[in-house]
């Protein structure tokens, strides 16, 4: 398995995952306004996608998206999607796919990075705390509009 660093080249592959993350969700599939998104961020350089290909497929994905710590006086980032596909899962992907994260975020220099996860999200909490990360002090607020 390599983790990569996804480009225009892999958005059809990427697209078909991040829209079975979608749906993953509840959000009902519709894979061409997936993919502007993800070409939109990617041009714009907005986020950061690692992608996880074994055999010519790919298999998972994580996009981090930046932003900064004002405290700190340096960038951060948001891990804002991780998704493995079904039949890949329990192999050790989002694992990798994490270190990657990781080893991006040190490079840059960053002060931290932060994910959400549901509460009853035991598996990926169990990662998670594996590879050292906590729960922070902090309670989330959020409004959401439309």
């Amino acid at each position: 398995m390599e983790i990569l660093q996804a480009t225009m080249h892999e958005l059809e592959e990427l697209t078909v995952l991040f829209d079975e993350y979608r749906q993953f969700y509840g959000i009902e599939s519709d894979k061409s306004s997936a993919k502007a998104f993800l070409q939109l961020r990617m041009a714009l350089k907005e986020s950061v996608i690692f992608i996880a290909v074994e055999n010519g497929k790919t298999i998972g994905f994580a996009q981090l998206y930046p932003t900064f710590s004002s405290i700190a006086l340096q960038c951060a980032y948001i891990l804002n999607d991780i998704y493995v596909t079904e039949d890949a899962r329990g192999q050790g992907v989002g694992k990798a796919l994490m270190k990657k994260v990781f080893q991006c975020c040190e490079q840059q220099h960053a002060r931290y990075v932060t994910l959400q996860t549901a509460t009853d999200n035991v598996n990926a909490r169990k990662l998670y705390e594996k590879l050292d990360m906590m729960q922070d002090q902090y309670s989330n607020y959020v409004k959401y509009f439309s």
